[in-house]
């Protein structure tokens, strides 16, 4: 199955939790079906496909990096490459930002979005449409800084995940993270 395909399907069976990422979901359909290259970092309107991961540990405490570019906290991802699926992009994100390699998925998509990212490095402002998922990590104590990417690493509390992502997105997210650790453990 094409990633194209496999997204399609993913995303046809998706639940979303509110109104707002319910018209995430439908712009993102819409992208598939009418945006010549959507997952082209090239794509600019009316954006492209990115993939990001949430990470938790075993004490239920979230990573976050503090993005140098952007200047917030936020959850490690970025573009899709080549023909990855955005899964794997998510995954090799989360690696490349954190140092963790020992990453293993929790489930499917976790959380849709789509937001606006600033003009820069040559490129127009654009939407990152971003397929989210939540990873688990058993070594917490193995993350590596990059910093190409990030001013520092920290591992957080839900509760203080809210107060560093104020935005009422990262919220949904961290109360969908709250009711899976609660139904799960750590393997």
């Amino acid at each position: 199955m094409t990633r194209h395909e496999s997204l399609l399907a993913q995303l046809g069976c998706y639940e979303p939790a509110d109104e707002l990422e319910g018209s995430h979901r439908a712009k993102m359909l819409s992208l598939l079906n009418d945006g010549a290259e959507p997952f082209s970092r090239a794509h600019f309107a009316p954006g492209h496909f990115t993939a990001s991961v949430y990470i938790v540990d075993t004490d239920l405490r979230l990573l976050l990096h503090h993005h140098r570019r952007l200047n917030l906290w936020l959850q490690m991802g970025g573009h899709v490459e080549g023909d990855e699926h955005p899964e794997v992009a998510a995954l090799r994100e989360g690696v490349e930002e954190s140092g963790l390699h020992d990453l293993q998925l929790a489930g499917g998509i976790l959380d849709l979005d789509i937001h606006r990212i600033p003009a820069g490095k040559g490129e127009p402002d654009h939407d990152h449409y971003d397929v989210r998922y939540l990873a688990r990590t058993c070594h917490p104590e193995t993350i590596t800084i990059d910093r190409g990417e990030s001013n520092d690493l920290a591992w957080v509390t839900l509760p203080e995940a809210a107060e560093r992502m104020p935005g009422l997105e990262s919220h949904r997210v961290i109360r969908k993270i709250e009711r899976i650790l609660r139904e799960r453990s750590c393997p």
